[in-house]
């Protein structure tokens, strides 16, 4: 087997391709492999069909290959172009690289694999392409995927925002609960910024949504009662975010508890902040004796607490009935504490009780959208933080939008073919 058809087998040609010449550069460690075709082929269009004898060529372009042996490789091929009667002069597709690709789809596809492993630093590194052109990949590979990836609204939907930056600069993240992938990420945190995701579906498919879990943000919650029929009983406000009232609310009393101490000379509640904040079972047992000695003193956090762990209780309860009536005794207890923050969170709970009790009924939470939250949050350390909105949005849909990201090109016969053994099938 000579060089050139070792090559001809690696890069998986077929006629009318082939290689023509393999150089190899020991000082430099690079592989050049030029191609080309056999003449008097006819080509198809790259938009319609109809064979078409060739017009031109293009200047000879150049593209990154994967290494062999741990020498860079290269592909060199002059492409032709054909003078199509509807579209004019147009050049015929690469089988082995996209059109706008820099590097052939089986470079393409090692490089989305380094992507989803490290930070572009890191994959420069290992790959030994720049920012400039890895970046590329990663845009071209989301384009791809979402271009793909079916136009459907999901029946369990999370709605949630992250921060972008300081200053109070967030992005809105709707996320499918049971794929447990980002649908879409929206500059703001306002109603319209909800709004626009659901206006990109009929009313029909607005309607089939059965549920949408959210924290209680009133923009949030208009958008849903404004786009989703029936969208005031598919709301569910999270666990998470309901016990985050009353946890804040317990933090409060704990500080001003705490002040109000140490104005006396008593330490007794510092260093004490997460033990209040804990639940009951994650208390570290090192620090369970601490906290059983504090409990048995007469502090109005222990009191803040016990009613924070009681409202735990609620989703435990089987039914919405059966809830409604635990969460009436429980803010009865709340609203006559004395504690002023901890009445206050559950006026706020009493307000939103119906998409609190609505978690009874669908049995959905937040959760699958925080642990989103937390491999961005990841995505955003890796790159040191984002200046730029839609590279942040970019970075959110490659890792978390569930995309199908690989390259696809179109081989001589017309038919789609995956090169690069790392490729993933949709």
């Amino acid at each position: 087997m000579t060089k050139e058809e070792f090559y001809e087998e690696l890069l998986g040609l077929a006629q009318p391709w082939h290689v023509e010449r393999v150089v190899l550069d020991k000082g430099a460690a690079r592989v050049d492999v030029w191609l080309a075709h056999l003449g008097g082929v006819r080509w198809n269009c790259p938009y319609c069909p109809g064979a078409l004898a060739v017009y031109d060529h293009v200047p000879e372009r150049v593209w990154r290959h994967l290494d062999t042996c741990e020498y860079r490789t290269f592909l060199h091929a002059r492409l032709p172009r054909v003078k199509c009667p509807k579209h004019g002069v147009v050049q015929v597709k690469a089988p082995w690289a996209e059109d706008d690709g820099r590097a052939t789809v089986a470079m393409e596809s090692r490089c989305i694999d380094v992507l989803l492993e490290c930070d572009l630093e890191g994959a420069g590194r290992l790959t030994g392409l720049g920012w400039g052109v890895l970046w590329g990949i990663l845009e071209r590979a989301v384009a791809r995927g979402r271009d793909r990836k079916a136009h459907r609204l999901p029946r369990y939907l999370g709605v949630d925002e992250k921060s972008f930056a300081k200053r109070h600069k967030y992005e809105t993240l709707v996320c499918d609960l049971k794929k447990g992938t980002v649908e879409y990420v929206g500059d703001e945190r306002k109603e319209a910024t909800l709004a626009a995701y659901f206006s990109g579906f009929t009313e029909a498919a607005r309607a089939r949504v059965i549920a949408i879990a959210m924290d209680m943000w009133d923009p949030y919650i208009a958008a849903v009662r404004a786009s989703v029929p029936g969208g005031e009983e598919k709301i569910v406000f999270d666990r998470f975010h309901v016990m985050g009232h009353v946890s804040k609310a317990v933090d409060t009393v704990r500080r001003q508890e705490h002040k109000e101490l140490r104005s006396r000379g008593d330490e007794t509640l510092k260093g004490t902040r997460y033990l209040w904040l804990w639940n009951q079972e994650k208390i570290p047992e090192w620090r369970q004796a601490e906290f059983d000695a504090l409990r048995k003193k007469d502090l109005k956090v222990g009191r803040a607490w016990a009613i924070k762990e009681n409202l735990r209780e609620l989703w435990a309860c089987g039914s919405e009935e059966e809830g409604r009536s635990f969460f009436k005794r429980w803010y009865g207890w709340a609203s006559r504490s004395r504690l002023v923050p901890v009445a206050k969170a559950a006026r706020t709970l009493k307000h939103h009780m119906g998409g609190i009790l609505r978690s009874l009924r669908y049995r959905i939470t937040n959760a699958c959208v925080e642990g989103l939250n937390s491999k961005i949050e990841t995505i955003k350390k890796m790159a040191c933080g984002f200046r730029n909105r839609e590279h942040y949005k970019t970075a959110i849909y490659f890792h978390c939008g569930g995309l199908d990201l690989y390259p696809a090109v179109a081989t001589a016969t017309g038919s789609t073919q995956y090169l690069g053994a790392t490729h993933k099938e949709p």
